[in-house]
């Protein structure tokens, strides 16, 4: 818009230039011609009155007398090119006495139409030459050198175009402020169609935008992004349905195969039971008892099984009651009683709000993942910490086992992931979801054959 208004002005000041000197041309060319034919007329008049056939027999002073009435200066020249009588005085008479050959064979071939021609004397113009008659015979030549005086009117061209020039810088005022109220208007509403893109997640309800007071150009891109909003809903529903479908799957086939383990060798206990029965052998009681310790141990591996399925299917309601995290996390090292497990706190009181039931949980997995990292071969060595900043809780589990190998470290926390040759693999992924439940998090530090530190985070009571 404003490189509009400069064009126009530009283009407007170039034609109005343009046209002034077109306009001037026009009309000194126009003025001399009609000061000549009122010169040659009034020295018609003047030759018929007195009867005189030569131009040199007019007096000076009726030379003088006509310049003044017409306000022009002339000569007159024989049709040799000689100068006869002039009115210029010959102080301020730069021309020649003869005119040029140029001109004198202009007029010798008939030709009876005027001669016009640029003056380089800076002082005129142009320079006009005509033939005088007596009685349709020429008798001599006119000159006229005409100078153009433009100065009223280039100091009237000024003024336009100084008025033009104030005209267009208002118009280019108005149209910054103009512009910049425009363009204000469409960039809120795509700031607001950014700043609502920024904000929209796949997994969450996303607003949709207000289509009324938006541009009509706007309103197409906020009608495009409402519908991508609508598409977007319904994928993520269709999404969700279809992780929520492989994951119980999967987990089916994991509860199904950590099913099938014990029942292998609880089927084969039973035939070998029922092959080798002796009613009257007398050691059918050690027979009994070793068979009902072997069916009791299969059992409570399935049981173990069932309660870690439980565990996970059932994910933490966010329970909170105030504790104290150093207490809670002894209770937890309690139920495992090994020499080897070192504790060390920062304070004796840390509170928090959270479920004691899920804390105890995550230390005591925690706790059991750290004993069975330590190969048999060297001496355990676990190390419990807790510390707390301004605003977190932080417990640290410190081992020194196996550690995590690499290709392993972005499975660790998924679902049905282990690699010990028992459990389902929950524990972890359990943790994970108790923590995001109450704003915490899980991470870790691991060296392959060194040990494996995990670090729990968790908002603490503020005072």
């Amino acid at each position: 818009m404003i490189l509009l208004v400069i064009v126009a002005s530009i283009l407007i000041a170039a034609i109005t230039i343009i046209q002034f000197n077109k306009q001037s041309k026009e009309y000194h060319e126009q003025r001399l011609e009609r000061k000549e034919n009122h010169l040659i007329l009034n020295l018609n008049y003047f030759l018929s009155e007195s009867k005189a056939e030569r131009l040199d027999s007019i007096p000076q002073n009726k030379i003088n007398e006509i310049t003044d009435i017409h306000e022009i200066p002339f000569e007159l020249y024989s049709l040799q090119g000689n100068l006869l009588k002039s009115s210029i005085s010959e102080s301020k008479n730069n021309f020649e006495k003869i005119i040029s050959p140029e001109i004198l064979t202009f007029f010798q071939k008939e030709n009876k139409t005027r001669y016009v021609k640029d003056s380089e004397d800076s002082r005129y113009s142009k320079s006009s030459y005509n033939l005088i008659y007596n009685n349709k015979t020429p008798i001599g030549i006119i000159h006229m050198p005409y100078y153009i005086d433009d100065s009223l009117s280039r100091n009237e061209l000024k003024s336009f175009l100084m008025n033009l020039g104030i005209v267009y810088i208002n118009m280019l005022l108005i149209a910054f402020v103009f512009a910049y109220f425009l363009s204000n208007y469409i960039t809120q509403s795509l700031t607001r169609i950014s700043q609502r893109i920024k904000t929209t997640k796949l997994n969450e309800e996303n607003a949709k935008i207000d289509i009324e007071k938006t541009p009509m150009e706007v309103s197409i891109l906020i009608d495009s992004y409402n519908s991508m909003i609508d598409d977007l809903e319904e994928s993520a529903i269709k999404l969700a349905k279809s992780e929520r479908e492989t994951a119980w799957r999967e987990m089916a086939k994991q509860v199904a195969h950590e099913i099938k383990n014990p029942l292998t060798p609880m089927r084969l206990t039973i035939q070998s039971f029922e092959k080798n029965f002796n009613p009257e052998d007398n050691k059918n009681k050690e027979k009994i008892r070793g068979f009902s310790k072997s069916l009791i141990e299969q059992i409570d591996t399935m049981s173990s099984i069932a309660t870690a399925f439980s565990d996970f299917a059932n994910m933490p309601e966010q329970k909170r009651e105030l504790l104290n995290v150093v207490k809670v996390v002894q209770i937890a090292l309690d139920i495992f009683d090994k020499d080897y497990v070192e504790y060390t706190i920062e304070n004796d009181e840390i509170l928090t709000l959270f479920d004691r039931t899920q804390l105890i949980r995550v230390v005591t997995n925690l706790l059991n993942n750290a004993i069975q990292a330590i190969p048999e071969d060297r001496d355990p060595m676990i190390l419990v910490s807790i510390h707390s900043n301004k605003k977190n809780v932080v417990i640290n589990i410190q081992d020194n086992g196996n550690g995590i190998s690499e290709e392993n470290k972005t499975k660790i926390f998924e679902p049905s992931f282990t690699t010990k040759s028992s459990g389902m693999g929950l524990g972890l992924s359990m943790i994970q979801s108790i923590m995001n439940a109450y704003n915490g998090s899980i991470t870790f530090k691991t060296k392959e054959n060194q040990g494996t530190t995990f670090k729990v985070t968790f908002p603490k009571k503020l005072k």
